[in-house]
């Protein structure tokens, strides 16, 4: 069944990816009143997110940002496929980074670079950051469960010089760095973990929720610098980040994750359309 999908669904990728700009817009235009209107995609758990950490907001004023999120949703779903048909020049383009000489500084000390955002704006064309620095870059995620699909995803991040790395692998992957090349990793340190193991409680959006603290732990046991990735998008289909350097708080178990959590609700709050809140991230809300 997977492979009979995949089959059906890659013409339809590899159609979509070569599309010019303007048409792939217009579809996603189409697609947006689909998911939104028709098939009223996760629409719950975005209404009931937005509650959750708008508590004071209008209902027009949370309408608003649930019109405008599934438009954003629809746009950077399509932007994952458009990535497999855009070269170096075009992906540099439409995606900006203002201050890479922080990431460079840091290679210049030898460093290798942990690399946090969250689930907001265009994170998935964050993997051409390859392009701008020395060494590879790695996206540590979580495998699709269709093997097929999981493969076309490694290979389109490969194309704009970005690998994956499996959650489950990377602990062993960080045992056996090559000493003599640089390395970023990138990880999404937002999504929802079980209330149980590594995870720490800890206040996110206003809501007491458990919270990911694998970045950190990797920074202090391998000495890795962390930054953090601040994604904006300038207008559609273009975007810039700004990088900002995560120091521990001396004393502290979860410094690191705590000022992270703080740079990505300012990013939410700033714009809350472009985060994702079709993400059930408070299905373990601690009250």
């Amino acid at each position: 069944m997977h492979f009979l999908t995949y089959i059906l669904c890659l013409p339809v990728i590899r159609l979509v990816s070569l599309l010019p700009y303007s048409i792939s817009y217009f579809l996603s235009d189409i697609l947006c009143f689909f998911f939104y209107k028709i098939l009223k995609y996760r629409l719950k758990t975005v209404q009931k997110n937005l509650k959750l950490v708008f508590p004071k907001k209008s209902h027009k004023e949370l309408k608003m940002i649930e019109s405008k999120f599934y438009s954003h949703f629809t746009d950077i779903t399509l932007e994952s496929i458009m990535a497999y048909g855009m070269n170096k020049k075009q992906m540099e383009e439409r995606y900006k980074y203002e201050n890479i000489e922080v990431l460079l500084e840091m290679q210049k000390k030898n460093k290798n670079i942990i690399l946090l955002c969250g689930h907001y704006s265009n994170f998935e064309w964050l993997l051409s950051i390859g392009y701008a620095i020395k060494g590879n870059g790695y996206g540590v995620y979580t495998p699709l469960s269709n093997k097929y699909f999981d493969n076309l995803f490694k290979k389109i991040r490969k194309k704009h010089e970005a690998y994956l790395i499996s959650r489950y692998e990377i602990n062993n992957f960080m045992k056996d760095l090559d000493k003599n090349r640089f390395h970023l990793f990138g990880f999404a340190g937002d999504q929802s973990p079980r209330k149980v193991g590594k995870s720490y409680i800890t206040n996110f959006l206003g809501k007491k929720v458990p919270v990911f603290t694998g970045a950190e732990r990797f920074s202090k046991e391998n000495k890795i610098d962390v930054v953090f990735a601040d994604v904006t998008r300038e207008k559609r289909g273009y975007y810039k980040t700004t990088f900002t350097e995560i120091k521990n708080i001396k004393g502290s178990d979860y410094g690191i994750t705590d000022n992270y959590l703080r740079l990505l609700e300012n990013q939410i709050y700033r714009e809350p359309y472009q985060y994702l809140w079709s993400h059930n991230r408070f299905k373990h809300l601690i009250n």
